[in-house]
């Protein structure tokens, strides 16, 4: 859990536990059901936990800010944020069950209360929170008309309520066909290894 102290130090001893045994975990259900490829299991940690903390240094949340994680898969970004922002609540939803159960079953390990799971599309969720939360699971342009209406219109962070996703390589196109304000932020301001080099957030003013 080296790296994850190196950029967080200001977790708990309890934090880092639960990322630790995160890890584990994955593995352990990686091994029966392939949530995350198995050539990057054993990158767990920086390649996926690390990778959706990112999300934690480009902005604090204040407390009871509502999260939608669109297309989780295993649980990622939201798993990890919702141990470092256990005072925020997540909304988990992913059409492919079978790793969505992976997510629930972690998340009830880890004793998570503030985690909440959809088996569905995103059409068939109608609550609106203040942030969607999203990693490489499509196009920007094809991802903000899907999740404009989930996306509260009351403002209460210091960035308005919208789309923040996780991407990798040239995402150029997309980014100008979306047709919304978007700030593009390379990971490699916030993380000095090669494997964030060529990804980035992009937040999305809805």
């Amino acid at each position: 859990m080296d790296i994850i102290r190196k950029y967080f130090p200001e977790l708990t001893e309890d934090q880092i536990g639960q990322y630790a045994l995160a890890a584990r975990l994955y593995k352990e259900w990686n091994a029966k059901i392939n949530v995350v490829s198995r050539k990057d299991i054993d990158n767990i940690v920086e390649h996926h936990i690390l990778h959706s903390l990112s999300v934690a240094r480009f902005m604090t949340p204040v407390d009871g800010t509502l999260f939608l994680d669109m297309g989780t898969g295993g649980g990622f970004p939201g798993i990890p944020l919702a141990i470092i922002w256990q005072n925020c609540r997540f909304h988990l939803i992913d059409r492919i069950g079978k790793k969505l159960r992976v997510a629930s079953e972690i998340a009830r390990e880890l004793g998570l209360s503030n985690v909440t799971f959809q088996h569905g599309d995103i059409g068939e969720c109608h609550e609106r929170f203040d942030y969607v939360v999203s990693r490489a699971v499509m196009r920007l342009d094809a991802l903000v008309p899907l999740v404009r209406k989930n996306v509260s219109r009351t403002d209460r962070n210091g960035f308005p309520n919208g789309l923040i996703c996780l991407k990798g390589g040239d995402i150029s196109d997309e980014v100008r066909a979306a047709r919304v304000p978007v700030l593009e932020v390379p990971l490699s301001d916030y993380f000095t290894e090669e494997y964030f080099k060529e990804k980035e957030l992009v937040y999305a003013e809805l």
